[in-house]
């Protein structure tokens, strides 16, 4: 049999095989909404259309790759990639302010993952140098997966009241300190409704004036460190100019992976102050909290990373801005409640009827202070300004 005849083959089977046809359909339903979900952080608009011509061709799709192990200390006896999540590693820690040879981290399975080591790592820090626990300190509009990982990690939280912008108030922080216990401190670089970004220099002033209370700081960037670094806005995710001992940047938001992603990042003083687990079987001392970790994720990244430019990300978080500011403007001219916070690609507003936030997948919210229900729109690199008008004229019509 021919090579042509055995694909024919191999296409009939698939063609008459029940779970293709309901995989294509569930497909189809898919395709047809992703233009309109605006709700939530997804970039729609793939890099990896070559990735997977690549993946196919080089076979690496038959083989199974595991990343446990430490980017930074690679064992070459497993396979992995490694050598590609280290690159990844140092492409991103200097838009953050961290120096090359000062940096280490980790590519996670998510934003969530990330904090869980941002907590972790800040936790172990600040033991190994106090022999003290820490209180954790979040604001209540933060990603509740920081209230979640206290919880999990058995840590005091002290859950701060946000502001109507949805930013940590800091004379509320300030009366939350416990003054005799180190304090792990989470700023939120983009609040997960409102886009609010917490005031670091607030905060930190308010910890100046308590010089005898430790503090680790980690910072949940999630969506807005992604393209935070592209813009004029840069230095409240730039370590240098806003002191912080770890970050985590979402990889499916603003960088477009397709499966839940993200990086986490932090100093060589941080990882080396970690407690120290040597794994036999792996030879390798392992601070991470996983150890299986994906392989094909860092690989997606790098190839994100590397297939577009600096030029580029700059191009699509200004866009994003300025679409954000025009739907803001639209909603206005309509007599439409809106908000947008300085810095944010997010506009949150009146909620319309459930007929229009069900077909754009508009997450829900409620704030008593702003009227009650909300939603919000996410403009992200697939929104477009045309897309955001057939939003708009939809409202609209559905007034009154």
């Amino acid at each position: 049999m021919t090579n042509s005849e055995n694909n024919n083959v191999l296409n009939n089977a698939e063609n008459e095989d029940p779970c293709v046809a309901r995989l294509d359909e569930y497909a189809g339903t898919l395709f047809a909404k992703k233009n309109r979900a605006f709700g939530y952080p997804i970039n729609h608009k793939s890099r990896l259309v070559q990735f997977y011509k690549w993946l196919s061709g080089s076979g690496l799709n038959l083989a199974m790759a595991n990343n446990a192990g430490d980017p930074f200390n690679i064992h070459d006896g497993l396979l992995n990639t490694l050598v590609f999540e280290r690159e990844v590693i140092e492409m991103m820690g200097p838009l953050y302010g961290y120096d090359q040879g000062d940096t280490w981290g980790i590519v996670t399975f998510s934003g969530t993952d990330g904090n869980n080591h941002g907590i972790y790592f800040g936790t172990n820090y600040i033991v190994k140098k106090t022999k003290q626990r820490p209180v954790l300190y979040v604001s209540d509009a933060a990603h509740y997966s920081s209230m979640r990982l206290a919880n999990l990690q058995n840590l005091e939280l002290k859950l701060i009241p946000s502001d109507i912008h949805g930013c940590m108030i800091p004379e509320e922080f300030e009366k939350a300190l416990v003054p005799d216990k180190p304090a792990l401190v989470v700023f939120a670089m983009g609040t997960t409704f409102k886009g609010g970004v917490d005031d670091q220099a607030a905060i930190n002033a308010i910890l100046a004036k308590h010089p005898e209370i430790p503090v680790y700081r980690h910072v949940d960037a999630a969506l807005f460190g992604g393209y935070l670094p592209y813009t004029r806005f840069k230095d409240v995710v730039n370590r240098k100019v806003q002191p912080f001992d770890s970050i985590v940047i979402s990889g499916h938001k603003f960088f477009g992976i397709d499966e839940p992603a993200g990086v986490f990042l932090t100093s060589m003083e941080v990882k080396n102050n970690q407690i120290p687990f040597e794994i036999s079987y792996l030879n390798a001392s392992m601070p991470m909290i996983n150890c299986s970790r994906s392989a094909m994720s860092p690989l997606k990244l790098w190839w994100i990373l590397k297939h577009t430019t600096k030029e580029d990300f700059t191009e699509q978080s200004e866009g994003m801005l300025e679409r954000a500011q025009w739907l803001k403007g639209a909603l206005d001219e309509i007599g439409w409640p809106a908000w947008l916070e300085p810095m944010s690609n997010t506009v949150y507003f009146k909620r319309p009827v459930e007929e229009i936030a069900d077909r754009y997948g508009l997450a829900p919210d409620h704030d008593d202070r702003l009227g009650g229900d909300l939603s919000h729109i996410v403009v992200m690199q697939h929104v477009t300004k045309d897309r955001l008008q057939v939003f708009v004229d939809a409202v609209k019509d559905s007034i009154g």
